[in-house]
């Protein structure tokens, strides 16, 4: 199975999805697209085909082909509609349902980086990452590969859709093959140009060495939390397994240590206070945010039993932000206890990393700051009039290491936000 992903919405993923089955038709490869975006569904439409059956409705006895719905134009492209909003599915359940030799079974993903994401892109044996020229894209791409490496599926190339050449930032992509452009046309579907494109890319595919689709090895052993000046006092970030405590006033700039931390890798993002539209509009129109997260509102009486749930499924290697953490502080200190023991080891088993952000000073907070790794605080000073406000991170805990004693002056503006890191910088010392 091939994933076709990028976490920049609009880049064309289902058209590269259905352009490639075509091709391994053409080239005499029956081919199986499965579209995995439940929110955009796009492949039957395309097509011009029904919503259903989607791939939900897979039961265990049965094959994943037999749910195919016929390609109208390519009668050797079977495609598989994205379960819906209600419906509940797991991609790991494919293999087990997937008798395919001789198939190549493509996978269209959903954009972003988040848990949706995560799963289909998972099972895959390989990645196709798609981008457009524009510099959002590009970099929305580099979110992908990043997560890949880090989920450990080989890059097999990048496909540059709507693009007449190759930019030349996607030249510096290391380990990442360039498949080959696909030009923007009004009806991609019925090219021959764009039909010729598909059929080189899918030639390379099918040419390139286990070399050429090896799955470069992440450098270092730590997860950058997306802002510079702390990952590089931390020599490239935290380990996985991480929890930290962002302590910070409710007026500081904080959130924006949040957002950037949701651009490195998948995330899901639950909020205790704003609605999931509140907290998507304020990344968004952020300078970060070109992977939007798994957004969810957890704030009623069930919260800690909601959120023991979700982070149970957890991929490896995500992000979990708790925004903020002060609603769940108030409940039963027992019961506050006992949900961060279950969240410390989920974090610590997918080798993920956690932020809590604590901002009002609440009586369970001390059980907050014992149960963390790092503990981040966050403070904001106005010199006086005329003068810029200034930004300081103190970190009076840090497991790692007892003798970091830095304080960090952080800068908020698109300099201090960084996409994925290839190779983190030296500690600084003592750090």
């Amino acid at each position: 199975m091939i994933a076709i992903a990028g976490a920049k919405g609009g880049c064309g993923k289902s058209t590269v999805t259905l352009g490639l089955a075509e091709a391994f038709a053409r080239a005499d490869t029956p081919a199986l697209a499965i579209d995995a975006d439940r929110q955009l569904p796009n492949l039957h439409v395309m097509a011009d085909l029904d919503r259903t059956p989607t791939v939900a409705t897979l039961g265990s006895e049965t094959d994943v082909r037999e749910l195919a719905q016929q390609h109208p134009r390519v009668p050797n492209v079977g495609i598989v509609p994205a379960p819906t909003s209600a419906q509940t599915f797991e991609y790991g359940s494919l293999g087990e349902s997937l008798d395919a030799d001789g198939v190549q079974v493509l996978i269209d993903c959903p954009s972003g980086a988040g848990p949706d994401v995560v799963d289909p892109l998972s099972q895959a044996a390989g990645v196709i990452v798609v981008t457009t020229h524009t510099d959002r894209s590009l970099e929305a791409a580099e979110t992908t590969i990043e997560m890949a490496r880090r989920l450990g599926v080989p890059v097999y190339g990048a496909v540059l859709n709507q693009c007449s050449e190759v930019p030349d930032r996607a030249t510096r992509w290391e380990g990442v093959p360039l498949l080959g452009c696909v030009p923007e046309r009004p009806s991609p579907a019925e090219d021959g140009e764009v039909d010729d494109a598909f059929d080189d890319i899918v030639e390379r595919l099918v040419t390139q060495s286990p070399t050429d689709r090896a799955s470069p090895a992440y450098a270092g052993d730590r997860l950058p939390i997306g802002t510079t000046e702390i990952d590089h006092r931390l020599g490239g970030g935290l380990p996985p397994g991480s929890v930290v405590a962002l302590v910070a006033d409710p007026a500081s700039q904080a959130e924006h240590i949040l957002y950037r931390a949701t651009d490195v890798r998948g995330t899901l993002y639950l909020s205790t206070e704003r609605s999931r539209k509140s907290v998507r509009r304020a990344i968004e129109s952020s300078s970060v945010g070109s992977s939007p997260p798994t957004i969810r509102h957890v704030a009623d009486e069930g919260a800690l039993e909601e959120i023991v749930d979700l982070i149970g499924k957890l991929p490896n290697s995500a992000n979990l932000i708790v925004d903020s953490i002060d609603d769940l502080e108030r409940r039963d200190r027992s019961a506050y206890v006992s949900f961060l023991d279950e969240l410390t080891e989920r974090i610590a088993e997918t080798g993920g990393l956690a932020i809590l952000h604590c901002l009002e000073e609440i009586p369970n907070r001390s059980a907050t700051l014992r149960a963390a790794d790092a503990v981040f605080e966050l403070e904001t000073v106005a010199p006086g009039i005329g003068t810029d406000v200034e930004h300081y991170l103190s970190v009076p805990k840090y497991r790692p290491d007892a003798s970091f004693t830095e304080t960090i002056a952080l800068e908020f503006d698109e300099r201090s936000s960084v996409g994925p890191i290839e190779s983190p910088p030296e500690p600084a010392d003592g750090g």
